[in-house]
């Protein structure tokens, strides 16, 4: 009998390991792991103190079904800036969930200023995150994601899509920060409305753990309200022994999103431009 049964679609799957360490010198690898489609490559920067880490998925995209795991730890002192090559794009799944897990760590006195480029998403994706971070006592972390529904120039609109996003984040063993996001089904809808996106595609959080996360509230909201076309909120309380800053933007599109996005990070990341890939 004739077997009609569709071959199994091969799925990417990849792992990326990198650990830092400080020295005389500067920041420096200490340990670097690489498998499968996971790539880190490591541009020339200026500044010998940060390291500035680029995290490739050769694949080009995940679908249903893919894999891919980051793990990086800063050592005492270390500073490592971590962003990607390109947006992550999510496609359309056959069947299955796209999975990206990321685990960062920071030793007494270290950072992490973690800003990939923006997570797109198409059509019929799924895609499922996990991100923990464990901060040692005196270790400082800056995180900027942004996620989009589809791009409006190209006219895409995303009506049916899943979206779990996941994090922890942990000082000195305490829970600081936690939150769970979850968007099934239409979002062109889900975002219509006004306690959601307002019509946005387009949507980031920033957070800033650590003893300088209580400074320049006021200055980081003036920042933003020069941005009339992204909707936004700022705010910034101690919380066991450290300082966490929280803000969420909402705009129509990915282009609005980083032409605010980028004034915040050279603010918030020791005055730090933004990884210059991103204008590549």
């Amino acid at each position: 009998m004739l077997d009609l049964t569709p071959p199994a679609m091969q799925r990417t799957s990849g792992s990326g390991r990198l650990a830092a360490r400080r020295t005389e010198r500067g920041t420096s690898i200490r340990e670097m792991f690489q498998e499968g489609a996971a790539k880190i490559r490591f541009p020339r920067s200026t500044d010998p103190a940060s390291m500035e880490a680029v995290l490739i998925n050769t694949a080009g995209g995940l679908t249903g079904g893919d894999r891919l795991h980051w793990e990086v730890e800063a050592g005492e002192g270390a500073n490592i800036t971590l962003t990607t090559q390109a947006c992550e794009k999510i496609y359309r799944s056959a069947g299955g969930e796209s999975k990206v897990s990321v685990s960062l760590r920071v030793r007494a006195g270290g950072r992490i200023a973690w800003m990939p480029q923006e997570t797109i998403l198409f059509d019929g994706s799924r895609l499922v995150r996990n991100i923990d971070v464990d901060l040692a006592a005196g270790a400082s972390l800056l995180m900027v994601e942004a996620a989009v529904f589809g791009r409006q120039a190209r006219g895409e609109a995303v009506r049916s899509v899943l979206f779990r996003d996941r994090w922890r984040i942990r000082s000195a063993g305490t829970l600081v920060h936690g939150e769970d996001q979850r968007l099934e089904g239409d979002a062109l809808d889900a975002l219509a409305h006004a306690a959601t996106g307002a019509g946005a595609s387009a949507l980031a959080t920033v957070l800033l753990v650590g003893g300088a996360a209580m400074d320049g509230v006021d200055v980081l909201r003036r920042l933003l309200d020069d941005h009339r076309d992204v909707a936004s909120g700022v705010s910034a309380i101690p919380v066991y022994g450290t300082g966490k800053l929280l803000a969420r933007l909402v705009a129509r599109d990915s282009y609005t999103l980083r032409k605010a996005l980028v004034p915040l990070i050279g603010l918030l990341n020791c005055k730090a431009p933004v990884p210059r890939i991103w204008s590549m």
